[in-house]
């Protein structure tokens, strides 16, 4: 194994001879609430069933949980995600597990909270296409049943059912979904014998050659921030390799695709490594199918450093071990449409499906996560 220099962005921190078992955080049993959005039982059972409601799209096809399935890993698995009239995207739908210890969300970091996150999809015009919040709010008010639903959690008035409640149900849901007690957190905190051998020396491994520069933290996603700021990092760094080419990495510019300031060019959040081995596959474009190649692409484009096949192996070993317990979960009821409801007829969205569509022929859209 060649001798290695650790980075973190474009600087050099040196060598970690040993593991540093007190270095290593692991997750907690809930996750942070902010003062502005309390949780209740009502209100995450609310989110959960808007979470699940694909009525909230355009065409009555996609809901949240479409691109980001919990009674899975938290995505769909796909290289980019399907969205409403089946138009696809270019971002690889992260995991929605454990993202409540995000001080950012997107692949881009540019919304501040998972309040602000939720309403993202629903107005996105390859994702659930809706024009605007009011149209999303709209379309809540006419399934009767959400009525009561709304009011027992943010009480009664026309202003309950809105599209910010609407948002912070969803992330109140959301804040539930954690998977703590992996076999590397029983390894912190004690447990000798929760991961084996290789696991360990990947442990290492990690500290040694740089990785951990990055990925920190309980959920291996960067340092604790305060809310809304994104732990972004240049991505890649080093270009003069073959998988630059191979795997399309530089084609996205990140950050700058939202803010356009040359500083954001390339600029990414940092996925978490929770659950890491099972939300295949990797990279924002979704370019890369086994986390092995994953592990030795890494090394290359950020580190500048060539691993073999060894420690790769262990290094998955490791990734393997943050995989956590998922919690029980079970499908919502949702409310009942009135009878005369059918969403794919209403002149409203006959009129919208037809805007998309001629805008699909003229332009590429985007789906941008």
């Amino acid at each position: 194994m060649q001798s290695h220099m650790i980075y973190a962005g474009f600087f050099s921190l040196g060598i970690i001879v040993a593991a540093d078992v007190a270095a290593f955080e692991p997750l907690p049993q809930s996750a942070p609430v902010p003062i502005g959005n309390p949780m209740s039982d009502a209100k995450v059972q609310l989110g959960k069933q808007l979470y699940f409601d694909p009525r909230l799209s355009l065409d009555g096809t996609v809901s949240c949980n479409s691109c980001h399935n919990v009674m899975a890993n938290g995505t769909d698995n796909r290289t980019v995600s399907k969205g409403v009239f089946g138009h696809l995207g270019e971002r690889n739908a992260p995991t929605v597990w454990n993202a409540a210890f995000m001080t950012a969300q997107f692949w881009d970091g540019r919304a501040a909270d998972l309040e602000t996150q939720a309403k993202g999809p629903f107005l996105n015009s390859v994702e659930m296409g809706m024009p605007s919040g009011e149209s999303v709010e709209q379309r809540v008010k006419d399934i009767p049943g959400y009525k009561q639903n709304f009011i027992a959690v943010f009480g009664a008035g026309e202003a309950s059912i809105s599209f910010d409640n609407i948002a912070r149900a969803i992330a109140a849901f959301e804040r539930t979904l954690i998977t703590p007690n992996s076999p590397f957190d029983y390894f912190v905190r004690g447990d000798e014998g929760a991961i084996g051998d290789a696991a360990k020396r990947g442990m290492q491994l990690v500290e040694n050659i740089g990785c951990t520069s990055c990925h920190t933290g309980v959920n291996f996603s960067g340092p604790e921030l305060p809310a809304g700021n994104a732990f972004l990092q240049p991505f890649p760094i080093f270009k003069d390799n073959e998988y630059i080419v191979r795997y399309k990495l530089d084609e996205d510019e990140g950050k700058f695709e939202s803010t356009h300031r040359l500083e954001d060019k390339h600029m990414f959040k940092v996925p978490s490594w929770r659950n890491v081995a099972l939300t295949a596959p990797y990279f924002h474009n979704g370019a890369v199918a086994t986390l092995d190649e994953a592990v030795r692409v890494m090394a290359k484009t950020q580190l500048n450093t060539d691993l073999d096949d060894n420690e790769i192996s262990d290094i998955v070993a490791f990734l393997n071990s943050l995989s956590g317990e998922f919690p029980q979960l079970t499908l919502p009821r949702l409310p009942e449409s009135p009878n005369e409801t059918v969403i794919s007829e209403s002149p409203e969205s006959r009129e919208i499906v037809i805007s998309v569509n001629e805008k699909e022929r003229v332009e590429k859209t985007r789906l941008v996560r």
